[in-house]
């Protein structure tokens, strides 16, 4: 069994389709398939089902996919130990980030990892389901760090640290009945309509849960994946709407409505913690911690 054949059947798991990961592996579709078929042939299992429509784990497969993950992470580690012998650090480490990230300036952040360490390479990913997205890469291996917004109990298995907090603003077109009000309470907007994130997202789920809390619901019939966005259709009276009040930006044709019970955003750097940092993704801690500490001097 050849790492290649763990990282391409991997690949091919993460992506449910051949030519996704054939894509990600930068490698013709071919390759991947008669990859796959030879480990199947030497661990005597099909790893997939597979039709004309889809691509599916079988149950082998899905037993076999967070052992191949714990192999090509150790594989990995021994590789950058290796380099790390000689004082520098080398290979490659995933954060996640998010839309806002407060005070860590992330292309800083970056730029300076890159000029103290040439030898090692980022590779920054956004998920499509948010903070809930960043929790499960980080906790199945997909990613070594990440920026999440973790909204009540941490999950399980997960250090984290709180690395910014700030107030969500909620925003109004400035003709909407709550622009001139000089407060309001989650009591007052549960007949409103409103523009917001997609499940999974943290700051969604904050509010999500402020609403549950409070024994009320919501309407949100407008779902958006960035800030830019949101401003957009708020503005034009489409709904109200919570956003991150670094990431609110120009206020030009919305209005912050203060709420009387603010509801806090916080912002944490999480990483796996049965699962040690390999070098690059430690060094890469670091200059996390170096970045706040530039902000707060």
């Amino acid at each position: 069994m050849e790492l290649r054949q763990l990282s391409y059947f991997v690949a091919v798991a993460e992506e449910l389709s051949f030519t996704r990961a054939s894509q990600r592996l930068r490698v013709v579709q071919s390759a991947v398939s008669t990859a796959i078929r030879a480990l199947e042939r030497e661990v005597g299992a099909e790893l997939f089902d597979r039709d004309s429509r889809r691509v599916a784990l079988t149950a082998a497969g899905a037993a076999m996919l967070p052992e191949a993950r714990t192999a090509l992470a150790a594989a990995r580690a021994a590789a950058q130990a290796a380099a790390g012998a000689s004082g520098e650090v080398r290979g490659a480490v995933t954060m996640g980030t998010l839309l806002s990230t407060g005070r860590v300036n992330v292309p800083r952040l970056l730029g300076r990892f890159s000029r103290r360490h040439p030898h090692a390479a980022v590779r920054l990913q956004y998920s499509p389901s948010g903070s809930a997205g960043h929790v499960r890469a980080v906790l199945d291996g997909r990613m070594d760090l990440a920026l999440a917004s973790l909204a009540g109990k941490v999950p399980a298995g997960l250090t984290h640290e709180i690395v910014t907090e700030e107030d969500l603003s909620l925003l109004a077109a400035p003709d909407h009945p709550l622009a001139s009000r000089s407060g309001v309470t989650l009591a007052d907007l549960a007949e409103e309509s409103f523009v917001d994130f997609p499940v999974g997202w943290g700051n969604r789920t904050l509010v999500d849960r402020a609403f549950a809390g409070a024994g009320l619901s919501r309407q949100v019939p407008l779902e958006v994946s960035d800030y830019g966005t949101a401003r957009a259709l708020i503005c034009q009276g489409l709904g109200i709407g919570f956003l991150p009040s670094g990431a609110a930006g120009n206020m030009a044709g919305v209005v912050p409505v203060p709420l009387a019970e603010p509801l806090r955003w916080s912002v944490s750097l999480i990483h796996a913690t049965a699962r040690p940092l390999s070098p690059a993704a430690a060094a890469l801690l670091r200059e996390v911690h170096a970045e706040l500490g530039a902000e707060l001097s």
